[in-house]
């Protein structure tokens, strides 16, 4: 039997089916349905099956799909928050983040703060991935930056963390923008922080000077712009407790594995 991946369904176009469907629920009243509790709860149920599955079927090392430099795509759009424009990250952007501090903490035995030349000094992990755009595009690129286990382990990640909480620089309604993945995609060895894209130093539309890439879900995942990492023991307590801000706000899946 094969298992056919979101990302499988992304690239072969399988989802168009879904698509032409959907449409014809939205013009005969799926917004009504969407207002549902009960068909509500149904599609959280969904994620949750999905999330479960694939921890189940699918290795905790698998990689996802990289490519040949040729392969590479002639423009990557930029996702999400195209320049913080806080007052704050005017002035690290002004000082070429020579006062930027990425802070680990959380369920750490070292909480540590790195400065950005600490952090390009750790060995790093370079892979041209394809990402995935819940907007509907998607876009080849090249990353370079230390993998997020080695940064957990420099802070000396306490056993009983389930989760990575990201902290950013941009804000939504005047507060941070925050994400979260479990432990098994923390400790994937393709997720990294990357600051360097496509041979050059991570741009501010782009998620200067770092951003997290976990290349097994889709672009909302990938938060910009950190600011700080914490590893924590639940989502409880995380914004509105879904473990994202989309999360929270639109009901986006917490598991967008692909």
């Amino acid at each position: 039997m094969t298992l056919m991946t979101r990302r499988a369904l992304i690239s072969r176009g399988a989802l168009a089916g879904g698509a032409a469907a959907t449409g014809g629920m939205l013009l005969s009243g799926c917004d009504r349905l969407a207002e549902n509790e009960q068909f509500r709860q149904i599609l959280f149920s969904g994620e949750k099956i999905n999330y479960h599955l694939q921890r189940l079927v699918v290795d905790r090392n698998a990689l996802a799909p990289e490519f040949r430099p040729d392969q590479m795509s002639p423009r990557f759009r930029t996702n999400g928050t195209a320049n913080p424009g806080t007052p704050e990250y005017g002035r690290m952007v002004a000082e070429n983040f020579a006062n930027w501090r990425l802070k680990i903490g959380g369920l750490v035995t070292k909480p540590t703060e790195l400065s950005l030349p600490q952090l390009r000094s750790i060995p790093a992990r370079t892979q041209i991935t394809r990402h995935d755009c819940v907007e509907g595009w998607s876009a080849i690129g090249k990353w370079h930056g230390p993998t997020l286990k080695s940064l957990l382990q420099l802070a000396g990640v306490k056993p009983e963390a389930r989760y990575v909480l990201f902290t950013c620089a941009d804000l939504y309604g005047g507060k941070p923008y925050y994400e979260t993945i479990d432990m098994t995609d923390a400790l994937h060895p393709q997720t990294i922080l990357a600051w360097a894209m496509n041979d050059r130093v991570l741009d501010v539309g782009h998620g200067a000077p770092v951003r997290l890439r976990v290349e097994r879900q889709l672009g909302y995942k990938h938060a910009k712009y950190v600011m700080a990492i914490d590893a924590v023991p639940s989502l409880s307590g995380i914004g509105l407790g879904k473990g994202g801000y989309w999360e929270d706000r639109i009901d986006y899946d917490w598991f967008a594995g692909i």
